[in-house]
C-alpha cells in the first residue's frame, strides 16, 4: 500500500458510511442525485459508492431507481444485538465459572440447531475438547438434552429425524427410545446430565434458558470424579439460568 492511500481509503469509507446515513433516513428511499446532495459528494462519487454498497449487499437499489438498506445491515444489526446481549450475562457466567471452578456453557437452538453461542473458560477451569461441534452432538451433551427436554414432541422428533445418534464414547446412548426416556425421567429435573457420553473422564450438567422466545441451555463441566457435586451444582444452575433468562429478555 502506497504512503498516500491509507487517507484515500480513509475518506471513501468515511464517504461510504455519509451515504448509508442518508439512505436511512429515507424509509422509502432515495434518488442517487438527492442522495448525493444531502452527502454533499460528488454525483459520479455517489453513484461510485453506491453501486459498490449494492455489490456487498448493504445497499438495495429498486426497480424505480431510488435506494434503501440492504439486507447485510439487517444481517449485522441482528448480530450486533446478539452481542449486546451476550455482554449483558458474560459477568454472571464468568462469576458462575469461578464460584463452581467450572468452564460455563451457553447455547441457543437456533434454525433447528443447538449452537454454541459462549464459552466461559479458565486455567482452574478448562473446557471440554469440542472434539464433535455441538451441532452433531446434541444426543450426546447436557446442554444438547436439556434443549431436547424442553422442545415439544415434533421439534424433538425433527431434530432427532436430521442428526444420527452416533457413539462417540462407549456411554453414549444411541437408542432413540432410550435416549427420550432418559430425558425425560431424569432424577435432577429440570437439570440433564452427561455422564461422559461425549467426553471420557467428563461429566455434564445444564439446564434450560431463554432469550425472549428461542430456547436454550446454560451448563458447566465437571471432572468425572467430582460426582458427588451435582445436586449442589444443580441448585446453583437453576438460580444463575433464571437471572440469564431475565437479563437475555430485556429488551434493548
Amino acid at each position: 500500500m502506497g504512503a498516500r492511500d491509507g487517507p484515500t481509503l480513509i475518506g471513501s469509507v468515511q464517504r461510504a458510511f455519509r451515504l448509508l446515513e442518508a439512505v436511512s433516513g429515507h424509509v422509502n428511499g432515495a434518488p442517487a442525485k438527492q442522495l448525493a446532495r444531502e452527502t454533499d459528494l460528488p454525483l459520479a462519487t455517489a453513484y461510485h459508492l453506491l453501486r459498490t454498497l449494492v455489490h456487498d449487499g448493504y445497499v438495495r437499489k429498486l426497480d424505480d431507481g431510488r435506494f434503501v438498506l440492504g439486507d447485510k445491515l439487517r444481517t449485522l444489526h441482528t448480530a450486533g444485538r446478539d452481542q449486546a446481549l451476550l455482554s449483558r450475562v458474560r459477568p454472571t457466567l464468568a462469576a458462575l465459572r469461578d464460584e463452581l471452578s467450572a468452564a460455563t456453557y451457553l447455547t441457543f437452538y437456533e434454525e433447528g440447531e443447538i449452537r454454541v453461542a459462549e464459552i466461559v473458560d479458565g486455567p482452574r477451569a478448562p473446557r471440554v475438547d469440542l472434539w464433535v461441534g455441538f451441532e452433531d452432538a446434541g444426543h450426546a451433551t447436557a446442554l444438547g438434552k436439556s434443549v431436547l427436554r424442553e422442545l415439544d414432541d415434533e421439534a424433538r422428533l425433527d431434530y432427532l429425524s436430521r442428526h444420527s445418534l452416533a457413539d462417540l464414547t462407549p456411554r453414549t446412548i444411541t437408542d432413540r427410545p432410550e435416549l427420550l426416556r432418559r430425558i425425560d425421567s431424569s432424577p435432577l429435573a429440570p437439570a440433564v446430565t452427561d455422564m461422559e457420553e461425549y467426553s471420557l473422564g467428563t461429566v455434564c450438567v445444564a439446564v434450560p434458558v431463554y432469550s425472549g422466545d428461542t430456547l436454550g441451555s446454560l451448563g458447566v463441566s465437571l471432572r468425572a470424579d467430582q460426582l458427588s457435586r451435582l445436586t449442589g451444582v444443580r441448585e446453583r444452575l437453576i438460580a444463575i439460568a433464571n437471572r440469564v433468562t431475565r437479563s437475555l429478555s430485556l429488551t434493548i
